[in-house]
């Protein structure tokens, strides 16, 4: 027999595509409008991130020190002080080591770059000493051609360093009233909230803070076993600046993709002009497995756990943030992934309603017994 289509069934089928679509259209245009003004106010947002994720690492031992009785403001100035002592601490722990072998560290340059002008004036390239001289010539000549650029990128440059420091000073003075008045931060919420806002807003704040704990020590404990096992293989090697690069991948781990970067390229170049060419290989290759052994199992492991995401997840969404905001995205990716898992599955309380269970008659397979 024929089937034709219910003229009322499509009518209602449309209507309901074009209501949900219009729907979700609205939600993407506030979307967008709401990072639009993130955007615009990103002098002031940027800061207030950074201090709410220093405030996630130092929040356990100012809970531990107000639990034995120490004021907020007290205890807060305590943890406060502390962090800028081990901040200070790890910067001092990389540069004294560094500027104390400055000089043997640019010996070796100079000797590195000597070894590779005469292997370039040796077979199979044969460059000569008027080729290479006439290249750097030829460099000079541009770089003086283009000195106003070279000066609008310094300028720039300075400009980035001073806005970095601001940044860190807001950073930390942030952290600080946070450290202080954190606890209050939900009551006053639940008062400013009507309805059930009140008991809504709080509850999604509470188990976001939560979850941006999770992620700061996830990116810790991925950092502190980077620093391990790159330190060991330094140490095998017998690269000098062990510890100084250990703490400055530690460091680095916090910075995606350019923090990895950075830190092995240092331990390269530090491996090159102090041991030579045969140890920088070995240690580029160090790196690179310990690189791939952490983004494609350790980071992805870790996070997963402490964030309630599963590692492909966090894989697209690192993916996703670099691809549309660069180093910040990549670094704010996983939390902002987290957090809207953390409003999602909320939601999904809020609406679910109470699974029924199917009457039965008591048999074994649910099914009632024949009369």
């Amino acid at each position: 027999m024929s089937v034709t289509l219910s003229s009322t069934k499509t009518r209602a089928a449309l209507r309901a595509s074009a209501r949900v679509s219009g729907e979700l259209l609205l939600v993407l245009v506030m979307t967008a409008l709401a990072v639009w003004v993130l955007g615009r106010m990103w002098s002031v947002v940027w800061p207030l991130i950074v201090g709410l994720l220093l405030t996630t690492l130092t929040w356990p031992v100012t809970r531990f020190l107000r639990r034995r009785g120490l004021p907020p403001a007290l205890a807060a100035s305590v943890v406060t002080v502390l962090f800028l002592l081990v901040a200070g601490g790890v910067v001092a722990l990389i540069a004294v080591p560094v500027a104390s072998q400055a000089g043997e560290l640019t010996d070796g340059v100079v000797e590195g770059i000597q070894r590779v002008r005469e292997w370039a004036s040796g077979p199979p390239l044969n460059i000569g000493d008027d080729q290479i001289t006439s290249a750097f010539d030829t460099a000079t000549a541009r770089i003086q051609d283009s000195i106003g650029s070279m000066v609008t990128t310094v300028v720039t440059g300075v400009s980035t360093v001073v806005n970095g420091v601001v940044t860190a000073v807001l950073a930390v003075f942030l952290m600080f009233f946070m450290l202080k008045d954190g606890p209050k931060f939900l009551p006053w919420l639940a008062r400013q909230m009507p309805g059930r806002f009140a008991t809504d807003v709080p509850a999604v704040a509470s188990r976001g803070w939560e979850t941006l704990g999770g992620f700061v020590r996830s990116q810790a404990y991925v950092g502190l076993l980077d620093a391990v096992l790159i330190g060991i293989g330094l140490w095998i090697v017998g690269v000098p600046l062990v510890l100084p690069l250990a703490v400055l991948t530690f460091v680095a781990a916090f910075v995606p993709i350019v923090g990895a970067l950075f830190a092995g390229f240092v331990a390269v170049l530090i491996a090159l002009v102090s041991n030579g060419p045969t140890d920088a290989l070995i240690v580029l290759a160090i790196i690179i497995g310990v690189q791939q052994l952490e983004g494609n199992v350790f980071q992805p492991m870790i996070q997963s756990r402490g964030l309630g995401l599963h590692a492909a997840v966090i894989l697209l969404a690192v993916t996703l943030g670099g691809s549309l905001a660069g180093i910040v995205g990549s670094l704010l990716a996983v939390p902002v992934a987290a957090l809207i898992a953390v409003v999602w599955n909320y939601l999904r309380e809020q609406l679910s309603e109470p699974w029924a269970e199917p009457e039965t008659d008591g048999s074994p397979s649910g099914v009632g017994s024949a009369s």
